[in-house]
Parts: C-alpha cells; structure tokens; sequence
C-alpha cells in the first residue's frame, strides 16, 4: 500500500530553509542612557498621596485661623482700609467655605514643602518698615501700636565702625585726594572700585645716552555697574608705573550701555591696529564666555551674558582697546528710532507690569 507525501506549498518549504541570524545589538552614539530608560531625579508627589483629596487625613491647619474677625480686629481694619475695600475683603472670604480650608488647606508633607506659615500679624524687623521699628524688639500686639500711635517710632541710628589704617591712609593720601576732587567721587567710593592690572612687559628706549628702559602697564577700573575706564602707565619704578595706571584708568571711566542692566546691544564690533573684536548679546543665564582679557572688562562694567570672538590678532593690549571701543560704541535702540524718526515702546512692560529682568 503506497502512502501519498503531503503536500507543501513553496512558501512553506521556504520558511524551513531560512535560518534566522542572531540579532546584534544597535551601536549607541551617546554615553548616556536612552530617554526612555532615564529616571526622574524626583518622584512625581500626586495630590493622593499628599492625603489631599481625602477628608481627614493629613495634618491640618489650626481651626483657630478661620476664627471671623473681632470689633478690634475690624477697627484696626477700618484704620487701614476703605469701606469698599473692606466690603472687598469680607466678601471673598465668605465665598471660601471653611470645609475646603480644612481639607485643601494642609500642610504639605512633599520634599519640596514650606517649612513654615508666615505670621503676618507680627512685625519683622529687616522688611517692615525698618524706620518704624520700636526700640526693644517687637511682641504679637506691636501691629495694634503702631496703628494707634499717631507718631511712628524711629529706630535707634547705626553706630559707626572706626576706619582701618588703609581707609585713613587713602583719605590723607594727596595722590587720592587730587584724584577725588578730578572724579567727583568719595576716597570711600574709589577704594569700592575694581582694579585689575590685564597687560604689563617692559619697554626700552634707544637714546644717544643707551637704551634707557621702562616698565608698561594696561590697567582697567570698574565700579561693577556700569561704568568702565582703562590706563595706561610708564616709569622706570614697579609701583610708580602701577599707580600711574590706576589713576589713569579711573579717571577715564565712562558709562557703558547695557541692555537689562545685563548685557549689550545686539553684535557689536571694533578693531585696532590688527585686532578685531567682535561682542554679542546673549540670553539670560549664560554668562560671559570671552577670554581672559574681556571676561575681566565685562566683570568690572558689570555685564553678565556676554559672547566675544577675536577672529585676529590677538595681542593683549590692541585687544583689551578694541573690547573697549566696542562697547563704547553700542547702538541704541532710542538713537535709532529717533533717527527713524518713530517712537519706540517695550511692549513688554505693558505685559509684565514693567517687571522686566
């Protein structure tokens, strides 16, 4: 008895052939972990877990707060407000019911909590009114006080500290004394300033009498907001060369434009001799990312994103001249409009409440 084969079709005896080929894994391109693996950092703190949705649970607020005003109370209000004020006031917290302050009002449990409830009817000494302050501390019923006493309490005067011997030295220095009455500034104010020597190498001279040398010195001052001088220095002497240049560059200090009290206007750029300097504005937060030499010139104008190339020549006194003139030679917006003959409005102090920066 002869037994028929069965019959496969071509696509199955196919499939039998096909020997499958060991899967490799794909080659990363970054040392750090795929997204879809990373972590959080944090856990996600829901409101369930807070015991926030649930009545009962979780420390609770003081039922002693939602107590309604006194008479006191609502005269020492009465004091301060306006009777539509004050209708304002009981008005909206009588649309607050106490259940959903005692079961949204909770003291949070999550790392990212307040520690602690400011009291607001105590007076704290650094930020309210600090010239009204009563000598001795304040209690719990100084609010009460000083809204009945008709003159407030001034606050007992600082008492000076003595002058160190560099502060007496510097105000009996003629030198300094010369230099204040040049600035108009106070030996106090110009001891506060920011001096940093940047450039200095030594200089010689060929005379019929020999080659007569000298030392050089490139020195910039600041006074960290907004104002910006450099000097120069000669003299035979380390420390006659060093002062020359510090007067000088405090004398030439000049107000230096600066957009949000941060950075400049726009791309800037100035060149001396073979150096060239291009500046930029950038956003907030990314800090001055120049060389050594305009760090230190944004550090002492008090500008704080900043972006500098110097696709040149770089040699350090041509450089620190040319970051100089470029900031000296910002174009301001109001210049240009008034050129345009427009007037310019920042928008965004109309959005933001002039909370700009």
């Amino acid at each position: 008895m002869s037994v028929s084969p069965v019959y496969t079709c071509l696509s199955c005896r196919l499939k039998t052939l096909v020997v499958s080929a060991p899967r490799t894994s794909r080659r990363q391109l970054h040392a750090s972990a795929a997204y879809s693996a990373r972590k959080p950092t944090f856990p996600n703190v829901s409101a369930s877990k807070m015991g926030l949705l649930t009545q009962g649970t979780g420390p609770s607020i003081n039922d002693s707060r939602i107590k309604p005003y006194t008479e006191d109370e609502k005269a020492l209000l009465a004091k301060k407000y306006t009777p539509d004020q004050l209708e304002a006031i009981y008005a909206g917290e009588t649309a607050i019911s106490d259940d959903d302050l005692r079961t949204q009002g909770r003291a949070r449990t999550d790392p990212m909590r307040i520690s602690y409830f400011d009291d607001f009817s105590k007076i704290r000494p650094i930020i309210d009114h600090p010239d009204e302050i009563p000598v001795g501390g304040t209690k719990e019923g100084d609010v009460g006080k000083l809204l009945k006493s008709t003159e407030p309490v001034k606050a007992p005067a600082p008492t000076r500290e003595a002058p160190s011997r560099q502060q007496v030295a510097e105000s009996t220095d003629p030198r300094i004394l010369r230099l204040s009455q040049q600035t108009g500034m106070t030996p106090q104010q110009i001891s506060k300033l920011r001096v940093k020597n940047l450039v200095n190498h030594r200089v010689v001279n060929q005379t019929r009498m020999g080659k007569i040398q000298s030392l050089y010195f490139l020195t910039i001052a600041g006074n960290e907001d907004g104002m910006l001088g450099i000097g120069e220095g000669k003299a035979a002497e380390d420390e006659d060369g060093r002062r020359q240049a510090m007067m000088n560059a405090i004398r030439n200090m000049k107000p230096v434009p600066r957009y949000e009290e941060r950075t400049i206007y726009g791309e800037v750029e100035a060149k001396v001799g073979a150096s060239v300097v291009q500046l930029s504005a950038r956003a907030p937060g990314f800090g001055n990312r120049c060389q050594h030499l305009i760090y230190e010139l944004a550090r002492a104008a008090g500008i704080q994103d900043l972006a500098a190339r110097t696709p040149r020549s770089r040699n350090k006194m041509n450089v620190v001249k040319a970051a100089f003139e470029a900031l000296m030679a910002q174009r301001l917006p109001e210049d240009v409009a008034r050129a345009r003959g427009r007037k310019m409005v920042d928008v965004r102090k109309v959005y933001y409440g002039g909370q700009v920066y």
